[in-house]
């Protein structure tokens, strides 16, 4: 295998006429993955924004009580579900972004080798974590729907608000499974993609 050819384009032939090793390729999936992941994110601010709109009337509300108004009903139970759908929905673009805080105090000191090694070890960790995260959240989701337990005020089933953070959770699993495939080699990011880490 030609490390030479790690840059080369998915479309550009190799060296006796044959295509790039597969290893080497920028498969279709790795811009649908990152396209889905980003787009979470478009999904998770435009939720906190939402949410942010939310208080301001509620707390405005309760300020003017005198003049007949009043929170908006139910506003801690949507703000407690919305809340957990904008998280998860910004997770997986932050591990494809390298974006979690690091402390690397020793971490330039290590030899290459060593630093793939616990990349490696990392990444595989944070998929297990996330896996495990998915797991019981669905454990618990398909609980709340069996009992059928609501919330107190606005009374809808909780286990909406599970299946709503299901969603950008399971591209979490994608992602992170993504990123690991990365960091062993197996795949590349889209061309031009920087990471941006994050560190304290």
């Amino acid at each position: 295998m030609n490390p030479a050819g790690r840059g080369r384009l998915a479309d550009e032939p190799a060296r006796g006429g044959e295509g790039p090793p597969r290893a080497l390729m920028n498969p279709p999936m790795t811009h649908a993955i990152y396209g889905l992941s980003r787009a979470m994110t478009w999904l998770g601010a435009f939720v906190l924004v939402v949410l942010a709109v939310l208080s301001v009337l509620s707390i405005g509300g309760r300020a003017l009580s005198g003049l007949g108004l009043g929170p908006v009903p139910g506003d801690f139970e949507l703000v407690e579900a919305g809340t957990a759908l904008a998280v998860f929905c910004f997770l997986p673009w932050a591990h494809l972004k390298r974006g979690h805080a690091v402390v690397d105090l020793f971490w330039r000191a290590y030899p290459p080798g060593l630093r793939r090694v616990l990349e490696a070890a990392t990444d595989a960790l944070m998929l297990a974590v996330w896996l495990l995260l998915v797991w019981r959240m669905g454990v618990a989701m398909l609980d709340y729907r069996a009992n059928g337990e609501v919330t107190f005020i606005l009374q809808f089933p909780v286990w909406w608000g599970y299946a709503a953070s299901m969603v950008p959770a399971v591209i979490g699993c994608v992602a992170y499974a993504w990123r690991l495939l990365e960091t062993l080699r197996i795949v590349q990011a889209p061309a031009g993609f920087e990471t941006a880490e994050a560190v304290h």
